[in-house]
């Protein structure tokens, strides 16, 4: 049996290579649990900063598998119960890269289409070649891309979220980077080594202090201005008597490089 998700770990990153060219890396109930997997050990692993998330392949990713979803219509209550269990389970799995401990980045190469753009969507970062495709199709077959919405709305603005979901258009890697799905565009023979520097780079600050703030980039920005100083003032309180800032601080004033403390 071929393995859907290639594991590979150069020091303190971790790649995750969807690797299942025959359904077009779809999210099957394989992948799903190979990527709720992977992405356990990464929580579990403080050794590892940085996972990346690319594909093999023409595609990134062409979403749910259809026809495993299709087979289960003829079950006795038409599917229902199937279809409950495999949408839970892809929301835990975007959950959990959306607030994984580590920074998540992916890497498309190809098309990225419904649940593939979400997977996209959920990362904290995303960088495309300049032939990636991203696309929430669901309109087009009566399925509305409900799931992906959730993702997709949050890292874009809500007009243009709505533009894909509700055209079900086929958009390409300079909208993705104008509407804010993308943080860069590379010539595809480049786009690994521009990722895996960006990695590298990640992979040297404190890993205590990235912690510290992913978490609560997404608690403030639901907050009201107010609210959200207050919250990040006492985040900032918390941080500044924590080892990683005294020897953060203590390297700028002594004019050297700071040694993180370990986690």
């Amino acid at each position: 049996m071929s393995v859907v998700l290639k594991v590979s770990r150069d020091g303190a990153v971790l790649r995750l290579t969807l690797n299942d060219n025959s359904t077009r890396n779809s999210i099957s109930e394989a992948m799903l649990s190979a990527l709720d997997q992977e992405l356990k050990n990464a929580e579990d692993d403080h050794s590892i900063s940085v996972v990346i998330i690319n594909a093999e392949g023409v595609a990134f990713s062409a979403g749910h598998n259809l026809k495993e979803l299709t087979a289960h219509r003829a079950d006795a209550d038409h599917g229902a119960k199937y279809f409950t269990e495999i949408f839970d389970r892809c929301a835990k799995v975007m959950t959990a890269l959306a607030q994984h401990r580590c920074i998540t980045i992916a890497e498309v190469q190809g098309l990225a289409s419904a649940a593939g753009c979400q997977l996209v969507a959920s990362c904290d970062f995303a960088y495309a070649s300049a032939n990636a495709h991203f696309c929430t199709p669901g309109v087009n077959i009566g399925l509305f891309c409900s799931t992906p919405m959730v993702a997709l709305s949050r890292a874009i603005g809500p007009r243009h979220a709505r533009e894909m979901l509700l055209t079900g258009e086929i958009y390409d890697a300079a909208y993705a980077l104008r509407v804010g799905l993308v943080n860069g565009v590379v010539e595809s023979e480049m786009l690994q080594a521009h990722v895996t520097a960006i990695a590298n780079r990640i992979s040297t600050k404190s890993q205590n202090a990235i912690s510290i703030g992913k978490p609560a980039f997404d608690v403030q920005i639901g907050l009201g201005l107010g609210e959200a100083y207050a919250h990040c003032s006492h985040v900032m309180v918390e941080n500044f008597l924590q080892e990683s800032a005294r020897e953060g601080v203590g390297a700028v004033l002594e004019k050297r490089k700071p040694v993180w403390p370990s986690s």
